[in-house]
């Protein structure tokens, strides 16, 4: 039987659009703080790390985790580890650290992820001949042929045309993110990156009006079905990271936690990545003998209005479980980070506030997010309470 693992601090940065707020800041120096609040909030010392785990989707190497883990102070003898499963990555970080509790090779794990589109590096291919120009790319294959391995906002809107979602249903969906987002400002207690206690909140959510996000040109598709720029998460900046221990070191910490229920990394069909999660999510269902009701807060990921609707379609999720204090539509997509986003959220609904997003019914959670080629994470928590916590 394996351990159990533990979430006893969570923390994030404001996300902020490329090129906004946090555009002078490498993805490490986004991370350190984060690494090095939670720390300070669990009462755990620097030295007591067993390992340092976060995602990471543009870097193309150069192990920013390792940068990260040294900028906050951890001793160079605590490793750390960079992962890469795109828009997975900051879960599947997570996710790697319970395996390491549960085997019983770590007790103390702080995973998470960092990203920066403002400072990523500009990628080019080395070409075969040695006179020839570099060949500079957008993005790295995520499935060879003869797999499929579509542009995500083409495959968003192929979607959206199978199953009919108009793009007015598409604009409420995303509105509803801003609203609930707005509701819940002030609420998150988000590590300062900029000087200013507590950051500047979230730099994309906005008051949006269906009328106005129907403004939006359609990037991809049709008129009907097609998406824009309102129903996709904007490219941009940011990290979080959760401190996940073993059942000893929690129960000496005395605090409340998030126990790991289950989670899992999962894969799919290339050619339709969104639907991942639903497959995800049916696997942690049925190996927990729990469904999507029997969670009180659902994070799941944004990167596309149709792409959430749908997943929260086929699972039966309602709008009350989900997104409470506001999606990636209303905040951004920080690639390697948007995983480990959404389990902070969790930690944040869960354990340190619910204020204007509602009380809290039940004391289990679940994390969802897809990424290209075809990939998908969940993580499914219960909150504890430890004796004399």
């Amino acid at each position: 039987m394996s351990a159990p693992a533990y979430i006893i601090a969570a923390r994030r940065t404001q996300i902020a659009p490329r090129g906004g707020a946090l555009a002078a800041l490498q993805a490490d120096e986004l991370a350190a703080p984060v690494l090095r609040k939670i720390l300070k909030d669990a009462g755990i010392p620097p030295a007591s790390v067993d390992q340092v785990l976060l995602g990471n989707a543009l870097y193309a190497g150069g192990n920013p985790a390792r940068l990260a883990a040294l900028r906050a102070g951890l001793p160079p003898g605590v490793p750390a580890m960079t992962v890469d499963t795109q828009c997975c990555s900051g879960l599947d970080a997570i996710i790697l650290a319970v395996r390491l509790i549960e085997a019983g090779a770590a007790d103390c794990v702080l995973a998470g992820g960092a990203e920066s589109f403002s400072r990523a590096p500009i990628r080019s291919t080395h070409p075969m001949d040695k006179d020839a120009e570099p060949v500079p790319y957008n993005r790295p294959p995520f499935a060879p042929s003869p797999f499929a391995d579509p542009d995500l906002t083409e495959a968003a809107a192929r979607l959206a045309e199978q199953r009919g979602i108009r793009r007015e249903r598409q604009a409420e969906f995303a509105v509803s993110s801003h609203a609930k987002a707005i509701k819940a400002q002030g609420q998150m207690k988000l590590v300062d990156v900029l000087g200013k206690e507590g950051g500047t909140g979230d730099g994309f959510t906005r008051n949006l009006s269906v009328r106005t996000a129907l403004r939006a040109p359609v990037l991809t598709g049709d008129e009907k079905t097609g998406v824009t720029a309102a129903t996709i998460a904007c490219e941009a900046d940011g990290a979080a990271a959760v401190l996940l221990v073993s059942d000893q070191v929690w129960k000496a910490s005395g605090k409340p936690g998030l126990k790991i229920l289950a989670g899992k990394s999962g894969g799919g069909d290339p050619a339709d990545p969104a639907l991942v999660p639903i497959e995800v999510a049916a696997s942690l269902f049925e190996r927990l003998a729990l469904n999507a009701p029997d969670f009180d807060v659902i994070e799941l990921m944004e990167a596309y209005a149709v792409q959430a609707m749908v997943t929260a379609d086929r699972l039966g999720i309602e709008t009350s479980q989900l997104n409470r204090l506001g999606g990636a539509l209303a905040r951004g997509h920080p690639i390697g980070a948007s995983g480990a986003v959404l389990a902070v959220q969790l930690f944040e609904m869960m354990l340190r506030t619910s204020g204007n997003a509602g009380k809290i019914e039940k004391s289990r959670g679940l994390a969802l997010i897809a990424a290209a080629g075809g990939l998908g994470s969940g993580l499914a928590v219960e909150r504890v309470d430890c004796e004399g916590g």
